[in-house]
């Protein structure tokens, strides 16, 4: 595991900026920006991107197609809409607010697109203190891309997700080969990973954790401060997937979910 503390990634226009080679992979990627007065441009080139709203709202012009993107107030006040940026496009983004572009190195070039908020699934997952909010707006089955997968995770405080620990990176056909890179708001909070060595990391606002192989979880929300974190998810593979594999000695805690009660902090719950 790599833990990058805010500031420590910042490059030109980015408060972060994780390409595959400054993470020292093949094709998981990551920029932060905080928009203000004066417009980012950028080319794709061989990575296809989203456009994502963390706080506030923006306007995406990209290869001539514009998209008002409504965005939101924090990464709190539930899914945001985001536009898709296929590779070799010529991208000019303005606006005020924070906005991430989770990126993926690809082959294919798929349309320029806009998704609505109000078409990404909401998932609640776990039950009592392991109960956690998943918006898959680009996972798998959600949106259709070449490579690159990436959903935002909320865990209430006190409350532990990414848990029971687990890892994708050995490929079979229960398990995908992953990069996977973690991008932290809110907290503080606390990321264990595990493995070829072990790590606990303290992470909040800004803060991000890459993971190239490893068991890792759980992330660890203090009680009395919610975490968010961006996961953006890619390999080799022709077909996207997320499949993963439980850490053996934890695998029992999903079957324990069935006799608990959902967290009702989280929406959707009941």
């Amino acid at each position: 595991m790599t833990y990058i503390p805010h500031g420590t990634a910042a490059s030109g226009p980015w408060d972060v900026e994780i390409t595959p080679e400054a993470a020292g992979w093949t094709y998981a990627g990551l920029r932060v920006v905080d928009l203000a007065d004066r417009p980012v441009e950028l080319s794709t080139g061989e990575e296809e991107m989203l456009v994502l709203p963390l706080s506030g709202a923006c306007d995406v012009v990209a290869d001539g197609l514009r998209f008002s993107l409504t965005g939101r107030l924090s990464v709190f006040s539930g899914p945001t809409d985001f536009a898709y940026l296929p590779i070799d496009a010529r991208v000019t983004i303005t606006g005020r607010g924070r906005i991430a572009l989770p990126a993926a190195r690809a082959t294919r070039r798929f349309p320029i697109r806009y998704g609505p908020a109000d078409a990404v699934p909401v998932e609640i997952r776990g039950a009592g203190q392991a109960t956690r909010q998943v918006n898959n707006f680009c996972s798998p089955e959600a949106f259709d891309c070449d490579k690159l997968v990436a959903v935002e995770v909320i865990t209430p405080g006190g409350n532990w997700s990414s848990y029971p620990p687990h890892k994708h990176d050995t490929p079979s056909e229960h398990e995908a080969v992953l990069e996977e890179i973690y991008y932290f708001e809110g907290g503080p909070g606390y990321q264990r990973v595990y493995g070829t060595h072990e790590t606990l990391a303290e992470v909040s606002a800004g803060d991000v954790v890459l993971v190239p192989h490893g068991y890792h979880g759980p992330s660890m929300a203090a009680p009395g401060y919610d975490l968010y974190y961006l996961n953006v998810l890619a390999g080799p593979a022709d077909k996207r997937s997320m499949a993963f594999s439980d850490d053996p000695r934890h695998a029992w805690i999903r079957d324990s979910w069935a006799d608990q009660p959902v967290d009702p902090r989280l929406g959707g719950a009941s």
